[in-house]
Protein backbone atom coordinates (compact mmCIF):
# COMPACT_ATOMS: atom_id res chain seq x y z
CA UNK A 1 0.00 0.00 0.00
CA UNK A 2 1.39 3.45 -0.93
CA UNK A 3 2.28 5.98 1.77
CA UNK A 4 -0.46 8.27 0.48
CA UNK A 5 -3.15 5.62 0.97
CA UNK A 6 -1.85 4.71 4.45
CA UNK A 7 -1.87 8.36 5.43
CA UNK A 8 -5.39 9.02 4.17
CA UNK A 9 -7.03 6.01 5.85
CA UNK A 10 -6.82 7.64 9.26
CA UNK A 11 -8.11 10.95 7.93
CA UNK A 12 -11.39 9.48 6.69
CA UNK A 13 -12.29 7.38 9.74
CA UNK A 14 -14.27 10.10 11.48
CA UNK A 15 -16.76 10.39 8.68
CA UNK A 16 -18.12 6.92 9.34
CA UNK A 17 -20.11 8.55 12.15
CA UNK A 18 -21.66 10.97 9.68
CA UNK A 19 -22.58 8.85 6.67
CA UNK A 20 -21.74 5.28 7.55
CA UNK A 21 -19.11 4.99 4.79
CA UNK A 22 -15.55 6.16 4.20
CA UNK A 23 -15.42 9.61 2.60
CA UNK A 24 -13.03 12.46 1.92
CA UNK A 25 -11.96 14.68 4.85
CA UNK A 26 -11.07 18.29 5.12
CA UNK A 27 -7.55 18.75 3.77
CA UNK A 28 -4.77 18.54 6.35
CA UNK A 29 -2.27 21.09 5.05
CA UNK A 30 0.55 19.70 7.20
CA UNK A 31 0.33 16.22 5.69
CA UNK A 32 -1.17 16.65 2.24
CA UNK A 33 0.97 16.74 -0.90
CA UNK A 34 1.79 19.87 -2.82
CA UNK A 35 -1.45 21.30 -4.17
CA UNK A 36 -2.11 21.95 -7.86
CA UNK A 37 -4.59 24.20 -9.65
CA UNK A 38 -5.91 21.65 -12.12
CA UNK A 39 -6.80 17.96 -12.29
CA UNK A 40 -7.71 15.96 -15.39
CA UNK A 41 -9.23 12.52 -14.74
CA UNK A 42 -9.27 10.27 -17.82
CA UNK A 43 -11.34 7.08 -17.95
CA UNK A 44 -11.04 4.55 -20.81
CA UNK A 45 -14.27 2.75 -19.95
CA UNK A 46 -13.95 -1.05 -19.87
CA UNK A 47 -10.27 -1.13 -20.92
CA UNK A 48 -8.48 -4.28 -19.81
CA UNK A 49 -4.68 -4.36 -19.90
CA UNK A 50 -4.75 -6.71 -22.92
CA UNK A 51 -6.40 -3.91 -24.85
CA UNK A 52 -3.47 -1.57 -24.26
CA UNK A 53 -1.08 -4.36 -25.26
CA UNK A 54 -2.96 -4.86 -28.54
CA UNK A 55 -2.98 -1.12 -29.23
CA UNK A 56 0.76 -0.89 -28.64
CA UNK A 57 1.43 -3.82 -31.00
CA UNK A 58 -0.96 -2.31 -33.54
CA UNK A 59 1.16 0.84 -33.53
CA UNK A 60 4.31 -1.19 -34.12
CA UNK A 61 5.37 -2.17 -30.63
CA UNK A 62 8.42 0.08 -30.33
CA UNK A 63 6.72 3.42 -29.70
CA UNK A 64 5.20 3.65 -26.22
CA UNK A 65 1.65 4.77 -25.59
CA UNK A 66 1.23 8.12 -23.91
CA UNK A 67 -0.24 6.18 -20.99
CA UNK A 68 2.88 4.06 -20.52
CA UNK A 69 5.05 6.60 -18.71
CA UNK A 70 2.25 7.22 -16.17
CA UNK A 71 1.71 3.58 -15.12
CA UNK A 72 1.96 3.67 -11.33
CA UNK A 73 -0.18 0.96 -9.73
CA UNK A 74 -3.43 -0.98 -9.69
CA UNK A 75 -7.02 -0.08 -8.89
CA UNK A 76 -9.60 -2.29 -7.15
CA UNK A 77 -12.96 -1.87 -8.87
CA UNK A 78 -15.65 -3.73 -6.86
CA UNK A 79 -18.94 -2.07 -5.91
CA UNK A 80 -20.74 -1.91 -2.56
CA UNK A 81 -22.29 -5.37 -2.76
CA UNK A 82 -20.47 -7.24 -5.50
CA UNK A 83 -17.14 -8.11 -7.10
CA UNK A 84 -17.89 -7.08 -10.70
CA UNK A 85 -18.97 -3.48 -11.06
CA UNK A 86 -21.14 -1.64 -13.52
CA UNK A 87 -19.99 1.75 -14.82
CA UNK A 88 -22.53 3.61 -12.64
CA UNK A 89 -21.21 2.60 -9.20
CA UNK A 90 -17.63 2.61 -10.50
CA UNK A 91 -17.99 6.15 -11.84
CA UNK A 92 -19.68 7.19 -8.61
CA UNK A 93 -16.78 5.79 -6.58
CA UNK A 94 -14.22 7.63 -8.70
CA UNK A 95 -16.22 10.87 -8.57
CA UNK A 96 -17.42 10.95 -4.94
CA UNK A 97 -15.25 8.62 -2.88
CA UNK A 98 -18.15 6.29 -2.06
CA UNK A 99 -19.05 2.76 -3.13
CA UNK A 100 -22.65 2.45 -4.17
CA UNK A 101 -25.30 0.09 -5.52
CA UNK A 102 -25.30 -1.31 -9.04
CA UNK A 103 -26.87 1.19 -11.51
CA UNK A 104 -26.87 4.05 -8.96
CA UNK A 105 -25.49 7.45 -10.00
CA UNK A 106 -24.05 9.84 -7.43
CA UNK A 107 -26.00 8.52 -4.45
CA UNK A 108 -25.19 6.25 -1.51
CA UNK A 109 -26.09 2.55 -1.71
CA UNK A 110 -29.09 0.62 -0.49
CA UNK A 111 -26.79 -2.12 0.73
CA UNK A 112 -23.06 -2.40 1.38
CA UNK A 113 -21.63 -5.76 2.39
CA UNK A 114 -18.37 -6.23 0.51
CA UNK A 115 -15.28 -6.74 2.71
CA UNK A 116 -14.02 -3.45 4.07
CA UNK A 117 -17.13 -1.48 3.09
CA UNK A 118 -19.09 -0.19 6.07
CA UNK A 119 -22.87 -0.67 6.12
CA UNK A 120 -24.84 2.41 5.12
CA UNK A 121 -27.16 3.92 7.69
CA UNK A 122 -30.87 3.65 6.97
CA UNK A 123 -31.38 7.41 6.79
CA UNK A 124 -28.51 7.76 4.30
CA UNK A 125 -29.67 5.20 1.74
CA UNK A 126 -29.76 6.78 -1.74
CA UNK A 127 -28.61 10.10 -0.32
CA UNK A 128 -26.84 12.22 -2.97
CA UNK A 129 -23.18 12.96 -2.25
CA UNK A 130 -21.01 15.64 -3.83
CA UNK A 131 -18.65 14.85 -6.68
CA UNK A 132 -15.19 16.34 -7.11
CA UNK A 133 -16.60 18.31 -10.05
CA UNK A 134 -19.29 19.85 -7.85
CA UNK A 135 -16.81 20.56 -5.06
CA UNK A 136 -14.55 22.24 -7.61
CA UNK A 137 -17.51 24.36 -8.74
CA UNK A 138 -18.09 25.50 -5.16
CA UNK A 139 -14.41 26.44 -4.92
CA UNK A 140 -14.69 28.71 -7.94
CA UNK A 141 -12.93 26.42 -10.38
CA UNK A 142 -14.01 25.83 -13.95
CA UNK A 143 -15.31 22.32 -14.58
CA UNK A 144 -15.94 20.12 -17.57
CA UNK A 145 -16.80 16.78 -19.10
CA UNK A 146 -15.73 15.15 -22.36
CA UNK A 147 -17.05 11.79 -23.59
CA UNK A 148 -17.69 9.86 -26.79
CA UNK A 149 -20.92 8.39 -25.43
CA UNK A 150 -23.99 10.52 -24.90
CA UNK A 151 -23.02 12.84 -22.09
CA UNK A 152 -25.90 11.48 -19.97
CA UNK A 153 -24.25 8.03 -19.94
CA UNK A 154 -23.10 6.45 -16.68
CA UNK A 155 -19.56 7.78 -16.30
CA UNK A 156 -20.07 11.45 -17.19
CA UNK A 157 -23.38 11.37 -15.32
CA UNK A 158 -21.63 10.06 -12.21
CA UNK A 159 -19.55 13.24 -12.06
CA UNK A 160 -22.43 15.63 -12.66
CA UNK A 161 -25.80 14.25 -11.54
CA UNK A 162 -27.58 12.16 -8.92
CA UNK A 163 -30.25 9.50 -9.31
CA UNK A 164 -30.54 5.78 -8.41
CA UNK A 165 -31.06 4.69 -12.02
CA UNK A 166 -28.44 5.24 -14.70
CA UNK A 167 -30.99 4.73 -17.51
CA UNK A 168 -32.95 7.89 -16.71
CA UNK A 169 -31.12 10.05 -19.25
CA UNK A 170 -33.72 12.84 -19.19
CA UNK A 171 -33.38 13.32 -15.43
CA UNK A 172 -29.60 13.02 -15.45
CA UNK A 173 -29.31 15.28 -18.48
CA UNK A 174 -31.45 18.03 -16.97
CA UNK A 175 -29.36 18.06 -13.81
CA UNK A 176 -26.23 18.35 -15.95
CA UNK A 177 -27.63 21.36 -17.83
CA UNK A 178 -28.26 23.14 -14.53
CA UNK A 179 -25.12 21.99 -12.70
CA UNK A 180 -22.97 25.02 -13.52
CA UNK A 181 -20.27 23.33 -15.62
CA UNK A 182 -18.05 25.34 -17.94
CA UNK A 183 -17.25 22.98 -20.81
CA UNK A 184 -19.19 19.91 -21.93
CA UNK A 185 -18.23 18.15 -25.15
CA UNK A 186 -19.67 14.90 -26.49
CA UNK A 187 -23.07 13.88 -27.77
CA UNK A 188 -26.64 13.05 -26.80
CA UNK A 189 -28.53 16.11 -27.96
CA UNK A 190 -31.74 14.13 -28.43
CA UNK A 191 -32.09 14.00 -24.64
CA UNK A 192 -32.06 17.81 -24.54
CA UNK A 193 -34.68 18.43 -27.23
CA UNK A 194 -38.11 19.56 -26.08
CA UNK A 195 -39.95 17.53 -28.71
CA UNK A 196 -38.13 14.38 -27.57
CA UNK A 197 -38.41 14.80 -23.83
CA UNK A 198 -41.37 13.75 -21.69
CA UNK A 199 -41.33 17.08 -19.87
CA UNK A 200 -41.25 18.97 -23.22
CA UNK A 201 -38.52 21.28 -21.91
CA UNK A 202 -36.15 22.68 -24.53
CA UNK A 203 -32.85 22.27 -22.68
CA UNK A 204 -30.86 23.46 -25.69
CA UNK A 205 -32.56 26.84 -25.33
CA UNK A 206 -31.83 26.72 -21.60
CA UNK A 207 -28.14 26.17 -22.35
CA UNK A 208 -28.06 29.15 -24.69
CA UNK A 209 -29.91 31.28 -22.12
CA UNK A 210 -27.33 30.23 -19.52
CA UNK A 211 -24.53 31.63 -21.65
CA UNK A 212 -23.11 28.59 -23.41
CA UNK A 213 -21.79 28.55 -26.94
CA UNK A 214 -23.91 25.63 -28.13
CA UNK A 215 -22.11 23.97 -31.07
CA UNK A 216 -22.73 20.87 -33.15
CA UNK A 217 -19.84 20.65 -35.65
CA UNK A 218 -16.04 20.50 -35.39
CA UNK A 219 -15.79 23.79 -37.26
CA UNK A 220 -18.15 25.52 -34.82
CA UNK A 221 -16.15 24.04 -31.95
CA UNK A 222 -12.90 25.47 -33.32
CA UNK A 223 -14.43 28.91 -33.86
CA UNK A 224 -16.05 29.10 -30.42
CA UNK A 225 -14.27 31.77 -28.39
CA UNK A 226 -16.64 32.02 -25.43
CA UNK A 227 -15.94 31.25 -21.80
CA UNK A 228 -18.52 28.44 -21.76
CA UNK A 229 -19.13 25.75 -24.36
CA UNK A 230 -21.62 22.90 -24.72
CA UNK A 231 -20.86 20.78 -27.79
CA UNK A 232 -23.14 17.99 -29.01
CA UNK A 233 -21.99 16.16 -32.14
CA UNK A 234 -24.57 13.37 -32.42
CA UNK A 235 -28.11 12.62 -31.22
CA UNK A 236 -26.83 9.70 -29.17
CA UNK A 237 -23.30 8.24 -29.00
CA UNK A 238 -20.50 9.36 -31.30
CA UNK A 239 -18.88 7.01 -33.82
CA UNK A 240 -15.92 4.75 -33.13
CA UNK A 241 -12.76 6.59 -34.13
CA UNK A 242 -12.13 4.26 -37.11
CA UNK A 243 -15.61 5.08 -38.42
CA UNK A 244 -15.59 8.79 -37.61
CA UNK A 245 -16.38 11.41 -40.26
CA UNK A 246 -13.97 14.17 -39.28
CA UNK A 247 -16.20 16.81 -40.87
CA UNK A 248 -19.04 15.90 -38.52
CA UNK A 249 -17.35 14.68 -35.34
CA UNK A 250 -14.06 15.75 -33.72
CA UNK A 251 -11.70 13.21 -32.20
CA UNK A 252 -11.54 12.67 -28.47
CA UNK A 253 -8.14 14.37 -28.51
CA UNK A 254 -9.58 17.43 -30.26
CA UNK A 255 -12.44 17.67 -27.76
CA UNK A 256 -9.98 17.32 -24.88
CA UNK A 257 -7.80 20.09 -26.29
CA UNK A 258 -10.80 22.40 -26.70
CA UNK A 259 -12.02 21.68 -23.18
CA UNK A 260 -8.60 22.50 -21.74
CA UNK A 261 -8.43 25.70 -23.79
CA UNK A 262 -11.77 26.86 -22.37
CA UNK A 263 -11.24 25.69 -18.80
CA UNK A 264 -7.71 27.08 -18.50
CA UNK A 265 -9.07 30.62 -18.92
CA UNK A 266 -10.18 30.43 -15.29
CA UNK A 267 -7.42 31.83 -13.04
CA UNK A 268 -8.68 29.66 -10.16
CA UNK A 269 -7.96 26.43 -12.05
CA UNK A 270 -10.14 23.61 -13.28
CA UNK A 271 -11.33 20.02 -13.02
CA UNK A 272 -11.95 17.97 -16.17
CA UNK A 273 -13.14 14.39 -16.68
CA UNK A 274 -12.49 12.76 -20.07
CA UNK A 275 -14.01 9.39 -21.00
CA UNK A 276 -13.17 7.13 -23.92
CA UNK A 277 -16.64 5.63 -23.70
CA UNK A 278 -16.82 3.11 -26.52
CA UNK A 279 -13.78 1.07 -25.53
CA UNK A 280 -16.33 -0.58 -23.25
CA UNK A 281 -18.88 -1.06 -26.01
CA UNK A 282 -16.34 -2.78 -28.25
CA UNK A 283 -15.38 -5.12 -25.42
CA UNK A 284 -19.03 -5.98 -24.80
CA UNK A 285 -19.27 -6.88 -28.49
CA UNK A 286 -16.03 -8.91 -28.38
CA UNK A 287 -14.84 -6.65 -31.18
CA UNK A 288 -11.04 -6.19 -31.23
CA UNK A 289 -11.20 -3.64 -34.05
CA UNK A 290 -13.44 -1.26 -32.09
CA UNK A 291 -11.29 -1.90 -29.03
CA UNK A 292 -8.03 -0.94 -30.73
CA UNK A 293 -9.72 1.97 -32.52
CA UNK A 294 -10.88 3.69 -29.38
CA UNK A 295 -7.95 2.80 -27.13
CA UNK A 296 -5.68 4.53 -29.61
CA UNK A 297 -8.07 7.49 -29.78
CA UNK A 298 -8.13 7.63 -25.97
CA UNK A 299 -4.34 7.48 -25.79
CA UNK A 300 -4.12 10.41 -28.21
CA UNK A 301 -6.33 12.38 -25.80
CA UNK A 302 -4.06 11.36 -22.91
CA UNK A 303 -1.12 12.83 -24.84
CA UNK A 304 -2.98 16.14 -25.19
CA UNK A 305 -3.66 16.24 -21.43
CA UNK A 306 -0.16 15.11 -20.47
CA UNK A 307 1.55 17.59 -22.80
CA UNK A 308 -0.55 20.37 -21.27
CA UNK A 309 0.23 19.21 -17.72
CA UNK A 310 3.98 19.11 -18.36
CA UNK A 311 3.97 22.57 -19.91
CA UNK A 312 1.66 24.04 -17.29
CA UNK A 313 3.50 22.63 -14.27
CA UNK A 314 0.43 22.92 -12.07
CA UNK A 315 -1.77 20.08 -13.34
CA UNK A 316 -2.30 16.49 -12.23
CA UNK A 317 -3.45 13.81 -14.67
CA UNK A 318 -4.95 10.54 -13.37
CA UNK A 319 -6.21 7.75 -15.61
CA UNK A 320 -7.82 4.40 -14.86
CA UNK A 321 -10.61 2.38 -16.33
CA UNK A 322 -13.70 1.82 -14.23
CA UNK A 323 -13.64 -1.96 -14.79
CA UNK A 324 -12.37 -4.64 -17.13
CA UNK A 325 -14.61 -6.03 -19.85
CA UNK A 326 -14.72 -9.08 -22.08
CA UNK A 327 -11.80 -11.00 -20.63
CA UNK A 328 -9.83 -10.58 -23.84
CA UNK A 329 -6.67 -12.67 -24.32
CA UNK A 330 -3.89 -12.67 -26.90
CA UNK A 331 -4.32 -16.32 -27.74
CA UNK A 332 -7.42 -18.48 -27.95
CA UNK A 333 -8.26 -22.17 -27.93
CA UNK A 334 -6.69 -22.61 -31.36
CA UNK A 335 -3.32 -21.43 -30.03
CA UNK A 336 -3.20 -23.32 -26.73
CA UNK A 337 -0.75 -25.91 -28.05
CA UNK A 338 1.35 -23.58 -30.17
CA UNK A 339 1.33 -20.32 -28.24
CA UNK A 340 5.03 -20.28 -27.44
CA UNK A 341 5.97 -20.55 -31.12
CA UNK A 342 3.27 -18.31 -32.64
CA UNK A 343 4.65 -15.16 -34.31
CA UNK A 344 3.21 -11.73 -33.62
CA UNK A 345 1.81 -11.66 -37.14
CA UNK A 346 -0.59 -14.45 -36.21
CA UNK A 347 -2.39 -12.00 -33.90
CA UNK A 348 -1.86 -8.69 -35.63
CA UNK A 349 -2.10 -9.21 -39.38
CA UNK A 350 -5.88 -9.63 -39.43
CA UNK A 351 -6.41 -6.62 -37.15
CA UNK A 352 -4.28 -4.38 -39.33
CA UNK A 353 -6.39 -5.20 -42.37
CA UNK A 354 -9.48 -3.72 -40.72
CA UNK A 355 -10.47 -0.21 -41.82
CA UNK A 356 -13.83 0.09 -40.05
CA UNK A 357 -15.64 -1.36 -37.05
CA UNK A 358 -18.95 -3.21 -37.36
CA UNK A 359 -20.83 0.10 -37.11
CA UNK A 360 -18.91 1.36 -40.11
CA UNK A 361 -19.43 -1.87 -42.06
CA UNK A 362 -23.18 -1.69 -41.47
CA UNK A 363 -23.35 1.60 -43.36
CA UNK A 364 -21.55 0.06 -46.36
CA UNK A 365 -24.05 -2.76 -46.87
CA UNK A 366 -26.83 -2.56 -49.43
CA UNK A 367 -30.40 -2.42 -48.17
CA UNK A 368 -30.80 -6.08 -49.13
CA UNK A 369 -27.28 -6.92 -47.85
CA UNK A 370 -26.40 -8.52 -51.15
CA UNK A 371 -22.83 -7.15 -51.04
CA UNK A 372 -21.71 -8.73 -47.76
CA UNK A 373 -18.73 -10.64 -49.16
CA UNK A 374 -17.48 -7.64 -51.13
CA UNK A 375 -17.74 -5.25 -48.19
CA UNK A 376 -16.09 -7.62 -45.72
CA UNK A 377 -13.28 -8.31 -48.18
CA UNK A 378 -12.67 -4.60 -48.81
CA UNK A 379 -12.83 -3.35 -45.25
CA UNK A 380 -11.60 -6.39 -43.27
CA UNK A 381 -9.53 -8.29 -45.80
CA UNK A 382 -11.56 -11.43 -45.07
CA UNK A 383 -12.17 -13.52 -48.18
CA UNK A 384 -13.13 -16.81 -46.57
CA UNK A 385 -16.49 -16.01 -44.94
CA UNK A 386 -18.46 -19.17 -44.29
CA UNK A 387 -22.11 -19.51 -45.27
CA UNK A 388 -23.00 -19.31 -41.57
CA UNK A 389 -21.06 -16.06 -41.18
CA UNK A 390 -22.69 -14.50 -44.22
CA UNK A 391 -26.08 -15.49 -42.84
CA UNK A 392 -25.24 -14.00 -39.41
CA UNK A 393 -24.25 -10.67 -40.98
CA UNK A 394 -27.40 -10.68 -43.12
CA UNK A 395 -29.59 -11.24 -40.07
CA UNK A 396 -27.79 -8.78 -37.77
CA UNK A 397 -30.14 -6.27 -36.17
CA UNK A 398 -29.43 -2.57 -36.61
CA UNK A 399 -26.72 -1.43 -34.23
CA UNK A 400 -25.50 -4.95 -33.43
CA UNK A 401 -22.98 -5.49 -36.22
CA UNK A 402 -19.91 -5.15 -33.96
CA UNK A 403 -21.04 -8.13 -31.91
CA UNK A 404 -21.57 -10.14 -35.11
CA UNK A 405 -18.35 -9.40 -36.99
CA UNK A 406 -16.14 -8.87 -33.91
CA UNK A 407 -15.97 -12.57 -33.03
CA UNK A 408 -15.26 -13.41 -36.69
CA UNK A 409 -12.22 -11.15 -36.63
CA UNK A 410 -11.18 -12.39 -33.18
CA UNK A 411 -11.20 -15.98 -34.37
CA UNK A 412 -8.98 -15.18 -37.35
CA UNK A 413 -6.67 -13.06 -35.19
CA UNK A 414 -6.41 -15.82 -32.56
CA UNK A 415 -7.81 -13.59 -29.83
CA UNK A 416 -9.90 -15.06 -27.05
CA UNK A 417 -12.77 -13.67 -24.97
CA UNK A 418 -14.23 -15.14 -21.79
CA UNK A 419 -17.43 -13.07 -21.63
CA UNK A 420 -19.51 -10.35 -23.21
CA UNK A 421 -19.75 -8.59 -19.87
CA UNK A 422 -17.66 -6.78 -17.30
CA UNK A 423 -14.88 -8.48 -15.34
CA UNK A 424 -13.72 -8.04 -11.77
CA UNK A 425 -9.92 -7.92 -11.92
CA UNK A 426 -7.81 -5.00 -10.73
CA UNK A 427 -7.03 -2.50 -13.48
CA UNK A 428 -3.97 -0.37 -14.22
CA UNK A 429 -3.55 3.01 -12.53
CA UNK A 430 -1.84 5.80 -14.47
CA UNK A 431 -0.85 9.05 -12.78
CA UNK A 432 1.18 12.20 -13.35
CA UNK A 433 1.99 14.91 -10.82
CA UNK A 434 4.44 17.76 -11.53
CA UNK A 435 6.14 16.75 -8.28
CA UNK A 436 6.67 13.06 -9.04
CA UNK A 437 6.78 11.98 -5.40
CA UNK A 438 3.18 13.09 -4.92
CA UNK A 439 1.60 11.09 -7.73
CA UNK A 440 -1.02 8.48 -6.89
CA UNK A 441 0.53 5.01 -6.78
CA UNK A 442 0.38 1.49 -5.36
CA UNK A 443 -2.66 -0.76 -5.07
CA UNK A 444 -5.56 1.58 -4.36
CA UNK A 445 -9.34 1.49 -4.26
CA UNK A 446 -11.35 3.28 -6.93
CA UNK A 447 -12.70 5.59 -4.20
CA UNK A 448 -9.14 6.78 -3.59
CA UNK A 449 -9.17 8.52 -6.98
CA UNK A 450 -11.86 10.92 -5.74
CA UNK A 451 -10.08 11.39 -2.41
CA UNK A 452 -6.73 12.07 -4.05
CA UNK A 453 -8.32 14.48 -6.54
CA UNK A 454 -9.96 16.36 -3.69
CA UNK A 455 -6.73 16.49 -1.72
CA UNK A 456 -4.49 17.87 -4.46
CA UNK A 457 -7.13 20.46 -5.42
CA UNK A 458 -7.74 21.44 -1.80
CA UNK A 459 -11.39 20.39 -1.88
CA UNK A 460 -13.56 19.11 0.97
CA UNK A 461 -16.11 16.58 -0.32
CA UNK A 462 -17.89 16.23 3.03
CA UNK A 463 -18.40 19.98 3.26
CA UNK A 464 -19.59 20.10 -0.35
CA UNK A 465 -22.20 17.43 0.40
CA UNK A 466 -23.43 19.43 3.38
CA UNK A 467 -23.77 22.56 1.27
CA UNK A 468 -25.44 20.92 -1.73
CA UNK A 469 -27.70 18.17 -0.38
CA UNK A 470 -29.86 19.10 2.57
CA UNK A 471 -33.02 17.02 3.22
CA UNK A 472 -35.89 19.33 2.33
CA UNK A 473 -38.53 18.31 4.85
CA UNK A 474 -36.20 18.23 7.85
CA UNK A 475 -34.51 21.54 7.06
CA UNK A 476 -37.59 23.62 6.25
CA UNK A 477 -39.85 22.21 8.93
CA UNK A 478 -37.16 23.08 11.47
CA UNK A 479 -37.75 26.67 10.37
CA UNK A 480 -41.50 26.38 10.89
CA UNK A 481 -42.24 26.12 7.18
CA UNK A 482 -44.62 23.76 5.41
CA UNK A 483 -43.36 21.54 2.58
CA UNK A 484 -45.60 20.17 -0.18
CA UNK A 485 -45.02 18.37 -3.48
CA UNK A 486 -46.60 19.90 -6.57
CA UNK A 487 -47.20 17.40 -9.40
CA UNK A 488 -49.59 19.52 -11.42
CA UNK A 489 -47.20 18.75 -14.25
CA UNK A 490 -46.18 15.18 -13.44
CA UNK A 491 -43.04 15.46 -15.58
CA UNK A 492 -41.96 18.70 -13.89
CA UNK A 493 -42.48 18.24 -10.14
CA UNK A 494 -41.85 21.17 -7.82
CA UNK A 495 -41.07 21.28 -4.11
CA UNK A 496 -43.17 24.07 -2.57
CA UNK A 497 -42.21 25.65 0.75
CA UNK A 498 -44.52 28.10 2.50
CA UNK A 499 -44.05 30.16 5.65
CA UNK A 500 -46.41 32.96 6.43
CA UNK A 501 -46.77 35.05 3.29
CA UNK A 502 -43.56 33.65 1.75
CA UNK A 503 -43.65 30.97 -0.96
CA UNK A 504 -40.52 29.25 -2.22
CA UNK A 505 -40.73 26.95 -5.25
CA UNK A 506 -37.91 24.54 -6.05
CA UNK A 507 -38.24 22.79 -9.43
CA UNK A 508 -36.72 19.32 -9.26
CA UNK A 509 -33.49 18.74 -11.24
CA UNK A 510 -32.85 22.48 -11.60
CA UNK A 511 -30.55 24.93 -9.85
CA UNK A 512 -33.22 27.60 -9.59
CA UNK A 513 -35.45 28.73 -6.75
CA UNK A 514 -38.51 30.93 -7.21
CA UNK A 515 -38.98 33.10 -4.13
CA UNK A 516 -42.29 34.96 -4.17
CA UNK A 517 -42.22 35.00 -7.95
CA UNK A 518 -38.57 36.03 -8.34
CA UNK A 519 -35.99 33.54 -9.68
CA UNK A 520 -32.85 32.96 -7.62
CA UNK A 521 -29.89 31.03 -9.05
CA UNK A 522 -28.55 28.31 -6.74
CA UNK A 523 -25.11 26.73 -6.51
CA UNK A 524 -26.54 23.23 -6.96
CA UNK A 525 -29.59 21.33 -8.17
CA UNK A 526 -32.68 20.13 -6.36
CA UNK A 527 -32.53 16.33 -6.32
CA UNK A 528 -35.28 13.79 -5.72
CA UNK A 529 -33.98 10.24 -5.27
CA UNK A 530 -37.34 8.48 -5.28
CA UNK A 531 -37.59 8.71 -1.50
CA UNK A 532 -36.46 12.15 -0.37
CA UNK A 533 -35.86 15.58 -1.86
CA UNK A 534 -32.59 17.44 -1.28
CA UNK A 535 -31.70 21.07 -1.93
CA UNK A 536 -28.62 23.25 -1.48
CA UNK A 537 -28.25 24.97 1.89
CA UNK A 538 -28.43 28.18 -0.12
CA UNK A 539 -32.11 27.39 -0.83
CA UNK A 540 -32.83 26.67 2.83
CA UNK A 541 -31.34 30.04 3.76
CA UNK A 542 -33.93 31.82 1.62
CA UNK A 543 -36.58 31.06 4.24
CA UNK A 544 -36.06 33.28 7.27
Amino acid sequence: MSNWVKRTISLFTGLILVLGLTAAPAVNAAESPKKVKNVIVMIPDGMSVTGTTLARWYLGGTTPLALDEMASGLVKTYWAAGAITDSAPAGTAMATGYKTTNKFIGVLPDKADMPGVAAVKEENKRKPVATVLEAANLNGKATGLVATSNIQHATPAAYSSHYPDRSQYEILGEQQVYNNMTAVLGSGYQYLMGDKRKDKEDLIKVLKDRGYDYVTTPEEMKKSAGNKIWAMFAPDAMAYDFDRDASKEPSLAEMTRKAIDVLSKDKDGFFLMVEGSKVDWAAHANDPVGLVSDIMAFDAAVKVALDYAKKDGNTVVVSATDHGNGGITIGNTATTKTYDNDPLSKFMDQLKKAKLTGEGIEKKLNSDKSNIKEVVAEFYGIIDLTAEEVDAIAKAKAGSMNSVVGPMISKRANLGWTTGGHTGEDVVLYAYHPKNEYKLSGVIDNTDIAKYTAEVLGLDLEDATKKLFVPVKTAFEAKGAKVTWDETDVNNPVVVVTKGNTTLKLPVNKSEAILDGKTVQLNGVTVYNGLTSYVPQQAVDLIK
